[in-house]
Protein backbone atom coordinates (compact mmCIF):
# COMPACT_ATOMS: atom_id res chain seq x y z
CA UNK A 1 0.00 0.00 0.00
CA UNK A 2 1.50 3.38 -0.85
CA UNK A 3 1.80 6.14 1.76
CA UNK A 4 -0.60 8.79 2.73
CA UNK A 5 2.48 11.23 1.35
CA UNK A 6 2.32 9.50 -1.98
CA UNK A 7 -1.31 9.52 -2.32
CA UNK A 8 -1.40 12.93 -0.93
CA UNK A 9 1.22 13.62 -4.41
CA UNK A 10 -0.87 11.57 -6.17
CA UNK A 11 -3.68 13.58 -5.52
CA UNK A 12 -2.02 16.84 -6.22
CA UNK A 13 -1.30 15.73 -9.80
CA UNK A 14 -4.65 14.15 -10.94
CA UNK A 15 -6.30 16.85 -9.99
CA UNK A 16 -4.17 19.38 -12.47
CA UNK A 17 -5.33 16.68 -14.84
CA UNK A 18 -8.68 16.97 -13.98
CA UNK A 19 -8.36 20.87 -14.31
CA UNK A 20 -7.18 20.37 -18.04
CA UNK A 21 -9.70 17.94 -18.87
CA UNK A 22 -12.08 20.84 -17.29
CA UNK A 23 -10.43 23.35 -19.64
CA UNK A 24 -12.03 21.09 -22.63
CA UNK A 25 -15.56 20.67 -21.46
CA UNK A 26 -15.64 24.32 -20.94
CA UNK A 27 -14.26 25.25 -24.73
CA UNK A 28 -16.77 22.67 -26.18
CA UNK A 29 -19.57 24.14 -23.89
CA UNK A 30 -22.89 25.26 -26.12
CA UNK A 31 -20.97 24.57 -29.51
CA UNK A 32 -20.66 20.88 -29.76
CA UNK A 33 -20.13 19.63 -33.53
CA UNK A 34 -21.97 16.37 -33.60
CA UNK A 35 -23.79 14.30 -30.92
CA UNK A 36 -23.82 10.64 -31.83
CA UNK A 37 -25.65 8.01 -29.84
CA UNK A 38 -23.86 4.84 -28.77
CA UNK A 39 -25.92 1.20 -27.83
CA UNK A 40 -28.89 2.86 -26.52
CA UNK A 41 -31.51 5.66 -26.94
CA UNK A 42 -29.73 8.95 -25.14
CA UNK A 43 -26.36 7.33 -24.39
CA UNK A 44 -24.55 9.90 -26.02
CA UNK A 45 -20.73 10.44 -26.80
CA UNK A 46 -19.47 13.94 -27.78
CA UNK A 47 -16.31 15.14 -29.04
CA UNK A 48 -15.73 16.74 -25.56
CA UNK A 49 -16.19 13.48 -24.29
CA UNK A 50 -12.91 12.09 -26.72
CA UNK A 51 -10.85 15.11 -26.49
CA UNK A 52 -11.23 15.17 -22.63
CA UNK A 53 -10.52 11.38 -22.05
CA UNK A 54 -7.76 11.59 -24.63
CA UNK A 55 -5.95 14.61 -22.78
CA UNK A 56 -6.63 12.66 -19.22
CA UNK A 57 -5.09 9.25 -20.63
CA UNK A 58 -2.33 11.27 -22.09
CA UNK A 59 -1.48 12.65 -18.84
CA UNK A 60 -2.07 9.27 -16.73
CA UNK A 61 0.10 7.22 -18.77
CA UNK A 62 2.83 10.28 -19.05
CA UNK A 63 2.48 10.54 -14.67
CA UNK A 64 2.02 6.72 -14.10
CA UNK A 65 3.36 4.87 -16.80
CA UNK A 66 3.23 1.46 -15.04
CA UNK A 67 -0.72 1.53 -14.30
CA UNK A 68 -3.50 0.29 -16.86
CA UNK A 69 -6.44 2.59 -17.36
CA UNK A 70 -10.12 1.86 -17.88
CA UNK A 71 -11.61 4.63 -19.27
CA UNK A 72 -15.53 5.12 -20.39
CA UNK A 73 -14.82 5.68 -24.20
CA UNK A 74 -11.94 3.83 -24.97
CA UNK A 75 -11.58 0.75 -22.45
CA UNK A 76 -9.09 -1.08 -21.10
CA UNK A 77 -5.30 0.80 -21.92
CA UNK A 78 -3.41 -1.67 -22.04
CA UNK A 79 -2.56 -5.40 -20.42
CA UNK A 80 -0.34 -4.02 -17.85
CA UNK A 81 0.28 -6.32 -14.88
CA UNK A 82 -0.73 -4.03 -11.54
CA UNK A 83 -2.16 -3.94 -8.29
CA UNK A 84 -3.00 -0.42 -9.44
CA UNK A 85 -6.00 0.66 -12.03
CA UNK A 86 -7.01 3.94 -12.64
CA UNK A 87 -10.72 4.43 -13.52
CA UNK A 88 -11.76 7.31 -15.73
CA UNK A 89 -14.85 9.35 -16.84
CA UNK A 90 -14.41 12.12 -18.93
CA UNK A 91 -17.55 13.63 -19.49
CA UNK A 92 -19.71 12.06 -16.86
CA UNK A 93 -23.56 13.62 -17.53
CA UNK A 94 -23.05 13.57 -21.47
CA UNK A 95 -26.91 13.94 -21.96
CA UNK A 96 -27.16 17.11 -19.21
CA UNK A 97 -23.72 18.66 -21.02
CA UNK A 98 -25.80 17.97 -25.19
CA UNK A 99 -28.65 20.21 -23.78
CA UNK A 100 -26.37 22.68 -21.42
CA UNK A 101 -27.79 21.14 -18.10
CA UNK A 102 -24.52 22.01 -15.99
CA UNK A 103 -24.58 18.64 -13.52
CA UNK A 104 -21.37 17.10 -14.91
CA UNK A 105 -17.71 16.66 -13.97
CA UNK A 106 -14.92 14.86 -14.73
CA UNK A 107 -14.50 11.22 -12.48
CA UNK A 108 -10.67 9.95 -11.90
CA UNK A 109 -10.65 7.11 -9.48
CA UNK A 110 -7.81 4.71 -8.64
CA UNK A 111 -8.04 1.14 -7.22
CA UNK A 112 -5.68 -1.09 -5.62
CA UNK A 113 -6.35 -4.86 -5.29
CA UNK A 114 -9.99 -3.66 -6.52
CA UNK A 115 -10.51 -1.10 -3.94
CA UNK A 116 -11.02 2.35 -4.56
CA UNK A 117 -8.51 4.27 -2.72
CA UNK A 118 -8.54 7.93 -4.32
CA UNK A 119 -11.02 9.76 -6.13
CA UNK A 120 -11.07 13.53 -8.06
CA UNK A 121 -14.48 14.62 -9.20
CA UNK A 122 -14.55 18.36 -11.02
CA UNK A 123 -17.61 19.82 -12.03
CA UNK A 124 -15.94 22.79 -14.19
CA UNK A 125 -19.06 24.82 -14.82
CA UNK A 126 -19.74 25.14 -11.10
CA UNK A 127 -15.83 25.25 -10.25
CA UNK A 128 -16.92 22.50 -7.62
CA UNK A 129 -13.71 20.49 -7.25
CA UNK A 130 -14.11 16.96 -4.82
CA UNK A 131 -11.21 15.04 -3.42
CA UNK A 132 -10.62 11.78 -1.15
CA UNK A 133 -8.03 9.40 -0.44
CA UNK A 134 -8.20 6.53 1.33
CA UNK A 135 -7.19 7.95 5.19
CA UNK A 136 -7.02 11.51 3.96
CA UNK A 137 -10.82 12.74 4.74
CA UNK A 138 -12.77 13.97 1.51
CA UNK A 139 -12.88 17.62 0.77
CA UNK A 140 -14.92 19.86 -1.86
CA UNK A 141 -12.63 22.80 -2.80
CA UNK A 142 -9.97 22.13 -0.59
CA UNK A 143 -12.21 22.38 2.50
CA UNK A 144 -12.99 19.22 4.55
CA UNK A 145 -16.68 17.75 4.25
CA UNK A 146 -18.57 14.79 5.62
CA UNK A 147 -21.89 12.94 4.99
CA UNK A 148 -25.14 14.53 6.65
CA UNK A 149 -26.42 13.47 10.09
CA UNK A 150 -29.94 13.11 8.79
CA UNK A 151 -31.70 9.57 11.10
CA UNK A 152 -35.30 9.18 9.55
CA UNK A 153 -36.14 8.78 5.94
CA UNK A 154 -39.37 11.11 6.31
CA UNK A 155 -36.62 13.64 6.92
CA UNK A 156 -34.40 13.08 3.89
CA UNK A 157 -33.51 13.90 0.38
CA UNK A 158 -32.20 11.11 -1.28
CA UNK A 159 -31.04 10.89 -5.40
CA UNK A 160 -31.08 8.03 -8.02
CA UNK A 161 -30.93 7.75 -11.66
CA UNK A 162 -31.61 5.66 -14.24
CA UNK A 163 -29.61 3.59 -16.71
CA UNK A 164 -29.77 3.94 -20.41
CA UNK A 165 -31.78 -0.29 -20.57
CA UNK A 166 -34.70 1.23 -18.53
CA UNK A 167 -37.09 0.84 -21.74
CA UNK A 168 -36.05 -2.39 -22.18
CA UNK A 169 -35.96 -4.20 -18.69
CA UNK A 170 -38.95 -4.35 -15.86
CA UNK A 171 -35.67 -3.87 -13.45
CA UNK A 172 -35.59 0.00 -14.58
CA UNK A 173 -35.81 1.82 -11.15
CA UNK A 174 -39.46 3.53 -11.57
CA UNK A 175 -40.71 1.46 -8.40
CA UNK A 176 -37.62 2.24 -6.13
CA UNK A 177 -38.38 6.11 -7.57
CA UNK A 178 -41.86 6.56 -6.47
CA UNK A 179 -41.58 4.53 -3.65
CA UNK A 180 -39.03 6.56 -2.05
CA UNK A 181 -40.62 9.67 -3.38
CA UNK A 182 -43.52 8.84 -1.14
CA UNK A 183 -41.23 8.08 1.79
CA UNK A 184 -38.68 10.96 1.80
CA UNK A 185 -39.38 14.97 1.35
CA UNK A 186 -37.79 14.28 -2.23
CA UNK A 187 -36.35 12.03 -4.51
CA UNK A 188 -33.83 13.97 -7.15
CA UNK A 189 -32.37 12.79 -10.52
CA UNK A 190 -29.47 14.87 -11.78
CA UNK A 191 -28.17 12.45 -14.45
CA UNK A 192 -24.23 12.55 -13.18
CA UNK A 193 -23.86 9.28 -10.81
CA UNK A 194 -20.09 10.74 -10.22
CA UNK A 195 -22.02 13.82 -8.55
CA UNK A 196 -24.81 12.46 -6.64
CA UNK A 197 -22.03 10.37 -5.13
CA UNK A 198 -20.06 14.08 -3.77
CA UNK A 199 -23.42 15.44 -3.20
CA UNK A 200 -23.83 12.32 -0.63
CA UNK A 201 -20.26 13.08 0.62
CA UNK A 202 -20.87 16.21 1.38
CA UNK A 203 -24.37 16.39 3.34
CA UNK A 204 -26.31 17.95 0.15
CA UNK A 205 -28.24 14.60 -0.33
CA UNK A 206 -28.62 12.20 2.47
CA UNK A 207 -28.91 8.91 0.24
CA UNK A 208 -28.31 7.45 -3.11
CA UNK A 209 -28.98 4.15 -4.91
CA UNK A 210 -28.74 3.06 -8.35
CA UNK A 211 -28.32 0.32 -10.88
CA UNK A 212 -26.90 0.20 -14.12
CA UNK A 213 -23.83 1.76 -13.49
CA UNK A 214 -20.35 1.10 -14.52
CA UNK A 215 -16.63 1.27 -12.78
CA UNK A 216 -16.09 4.87 -14.22
CA UNK A 217 -19.95 6.03 -12.21
CA UNK A 218 -18.61 4.67 -9.16
CA UNK A 219 -15.03 4.43 -8.03
CA UNK A 220 -14.60 7.95 -7.42
CA UNK A 221 -17.43 8.49 -5.76
CA UNK A 222 -16.65 5.94 -3.69
CA UNK A 223 -13.63 7.13 -2.05
CA UNK A 224 -15.63 10.72 -1.33
CA UNK A 225 -18.27 9.06 0.59
CA UNK A 226 -16.08 6.27 2.32
CA UNK A 227 -13.97 9.43 3.78
CA UNK A 228 -16.63 11.58 4.61
CA UNK A 229 -18.02 9.01 7.16
CA UNK A 230 -20.43 7.51 4.83
CA UNK A 231 -21.52 3.97 3.96
CA UNK A 232 -20.86 2.38 0.64
CA UNK A 233 -22.42 -0.92 -0.27
CA UNK A 234 -24.74 -3.36 -2.40
CA UNK A 235 -28.26 -2.88 -2.16
CA UNK A 236 -28.12 -6.00 0.14
CA UNK A 237 -25.57 -4.47 1.93
CA UNK A 238 -23.01 -6.98 0.90
CA UNK A 239 -19.84 -4.78 -0.17
CA UNK A 240 -20.02 -3.21 -3.08
CA UNK A 241 -18.74 -4.74 -6.77
CA UNK A 242 -17.82 -2.71 -9.16
CA UNK A 243 -18.62 -4.71 -11.44
CA UNK A 244 -23.12 -5.34 -10.43
CA UNK A 245 -23.47 -1.72 -11.36
CA UNK A 246 -25.35 -1.70 -8.44
CA UNK A 247 -24.41 0.78 -5.33
CA UNK A 248 -26.01 2.53 -2.39
CA UNK A 249 -24.55 5.36 -0.85
CA UNK A 250 -26.00 7.05 2.70
CA UNK A 251 -25.19 8.81 5.58
CA UNK A 252 -24.27 5.90 8.42
CA UNK A 253 -27.98 6.62 9.75
CA UNK A 254 -30.07 5.27 6.98
CA UNK A 255 -28.22 2.96 5.16
CA UNK A 256 -30.10 -0.04 6.73
CA UNK A 257 -33.78 1.88 6.46
CA UNK A 258 -32.87 2.01 2.88
CA UNK A 259 -31.50 -1.12 1.70
CA UNK A 260 -34.80 -2.83 3.62
CA UNK A 261 -37.06 -0.83 1.50
CA UNK A 262 -34.68 -1.60 -1.40
CA UNK A 263 -34.95 -5.05 -0.70
CA UNK A 264 -38.51 -5.39 -0.13
CA UNK A 265 -39.44 -3.67 -2.98
CA UNK A 266 -37.45 -6.30 -5.39
CA UNK A 267 -39.15 -9.07 -3.96
CA UNK A 268 -42.30 -7.57 -5.48
CA UNK A 269 -43.52 -7.46 -8.85
CA UNK A 270 -42.22 -4.17 -10.48
CA UNK A 271 -44.52 -1.81 -11.20
CA UNK A 272 -43.91 1.95 -12.89
CA UNK A 273 -46.86 3.23 -11.12
CA UNK A 274 -46.57 6.03 -8.37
Amino acid sequence: MISPDSLSQWMRTVVGIAQEGGEVLKKFWGHLPAIQEKNFPGDLVTEADRQSEELILRALQQNFPAYPILAEESGLSSQLSSDFIWIVDPLDGTTNYAHQYPMVAISIGLLYQGEPILGVIYNPLTAELYTAAKGLGSKLNGRSIQVSAIPSLKDSLLATGFAYDRRETPDNNYAEFCHFTHLTQGVRRAGAASLDLAYVACGRLDGYWERGLKPWDMAAGIVLVREAGGWVSDYDLNPVNLQSGRILATNPLLQQAISQELLALRSKKPSSNC
